[in-house]
């Protein structure tokens, strides 16, 4: 397993996922509200991670299920420090940026860290992959 190419597909991952952010804002949010289009960024969200996934874990070489949960998890960590830090540096107080979590409030950020961690083994499953074969 390749960590500098695990790393490389987060910054594909976070470039994509900032981008489709940014969309959000534009053309969802003023039509549908704030908490639906946060609702519906997670769904995207988790269709943009997927693809990403699904190109690049052979490239990574992730081939175990402990690897690729391995990657999973190290993608989780990183988008956190990044959607901290994007918060912080935008102004947002830690209580906004933790209140993309609050499933009680409709949100479902949890969710899709959740996806982040699991797809990279659900990528390897969808290209055929099993342990130690591709």
């Amino acid at each position: 397993m390749s960590w500098s190419r695990a790393l490389a597909a987060w910054f594909f991952i976070a470039v994509a996922e900032s981008i489709n952010g940014t969309l959000r804002r534009i053309f969802i949010l003023p039509v549908i509200g704030d908490l639906r289009a946060h609702q519906v960024g997670v769904l995207v969200a988790s269709l943009i991670i997927f693809a990403i996934a699904w190109a690049c874990i052979r490239w990574i070489g992730a081939r175990t299920f402990s690897e690729q949960l391995t990657v999973g998890a190290f993608w989780v960590a990183l988008m956190a420090v990044f959607e901290v830090s994007l918060g912080l540096a935008f102004g947002y107080s830690p209580e906004r940026i933790l209140s993309d979590y609050n499933v009680a409030e409709g949100r479902l950020m949890i969710f899709g860290m959740t996806f982040m961690l699991f797809a990279p083994v659900l990528a390897a499953k969808a290209r055929g992959g099993r342990r130690g074969r591709w």
